[in-house]
């Protein structure tokens, strides 16, 4: 299995006026992150604002970053559904793509039980593709505490998590319990930017970063001091991307990342309802973190 460890870019989807994708800058912002460092991508994720992709739109999104990788760095496709019947068939597009794994998020509005989740789990990876699990409860409203993903940890092809619950206690125990036992064989991601240093320190293998889309290299370099034990460089960079790492949650995901991907002269471009514009007051916040970093108005 292609190691699933360091900064991978939760790729958005650009837009056009017009709503339409706008495929030749989903090209380009590839581009810019190959040429960057990154060190793997996941697109038609939450960030890629998947809810309101048609299914053609994201087979073009995926065939787009297929061939731009072209094996240079791994690829994690979002395949999650809250219907097992849907993420089966997203998964196993994944694979037929030739994405490295896929990236399933816990199901969604159901709430669904142990035993739900685990079946769930089970017939997704049934699809043969390395199985990142994505943990966020705050959109799905259903945690994975570590006792679970234990258990979901031991069905063939379930290789990792990406762990965005935002406690760090839960983080600890899920590497002390899940990842360590298996000696390398399960992937510990932060989903969480601002927890991407406490999650390396205590022995995990990287993000799926939001901000990354903006900051490819300075992502890749904290990820890669961490993982190296140079922790002093580690939170040199942390501190550096803090304040844009706060204002780029300031509202809902992806809009603040898109909006500072705009000023900095990146493809982005409007979100599609039911998200909408961001604020006026959080545009100047946005944009004045970007300037911070040193990209040009």
């Amino acid at each position: 299995m292609t190691a699933l460890k360091g900064a991978f870019t939760a790729l958005v989807t650009p837009m056009k006026e017009n709503g339409d994708v706008d495929f030749d800058g989903f090209r380009r912002l590839v581009r810019f992150q190959l040429e960057n460092g990154i060190d793997g991508l996941v697109p038609v994720g939450t960030t890629g604002e998947t809810p309101t992709l048609e299914e053609w739109e994201e087979e073009r999104l995926l065939e787009l970053v297929m061939k731009e990788a072209a094996g240079r760095v791994p690829v994690i496709a979002g395949s999650g559904s809250n219907s097992t019947k849907h993420a089966v068939l997203y998964t196993k597009r994944a694979k037929d793509f030739g994405a490295d794994a896929a990236l399933v998020v816990t199901p969604y509005y159901n709430k669904p039980n142990d035993d739900g989740l685990l079946r769930h789990f089970e017939a997704v990876a049934g699809v043969g593709i390395p199985v990142i699990v994505y943990n966020i409860a705050s959109r799905t409203g259903r945690n994975i505490p570590a006792p679970l993903m234990e258990r979901l940890a031991g069905i063939p092809n379930i290789a990792g998590v990406k762990e965005a619950s935002g406690d760090i206690n839960q983080m600890a125990d899920l590497i002390n319990m899940v990842k360590r036992p298996r000696q390398g064989a399960f992937t510990v991601l932060s989903g969480d930017d601002a927890l991407t240093l406490p999650l390396l320190a205590l022995g995990g293998d990287g993000v799926i970063s939001v901000i990354s889309n903006l900051v490819p290299s300075r992502v890749a370099a904290l990820v890669k001091a961490g993982l190296d034990g140079d922790f002093e460089t580690a939170r040199r960079i942390h501190y550096e991307l803090l304040p844009f790492t706060k204002t780029a949650f300031i509202e809902t995901n992806p809009v603040p990342i898109k909006r500072a991907l705009d000023f900095a002269g990146l493809p982005a471009g409007p979100v599609r309802l039911p998200l909408g514009s961001i604020s006026a007051v959080n545009e100047k916040l946005v944009n004045a973190a970007v300037k911070a970093l040193g990209f040009p108005s």
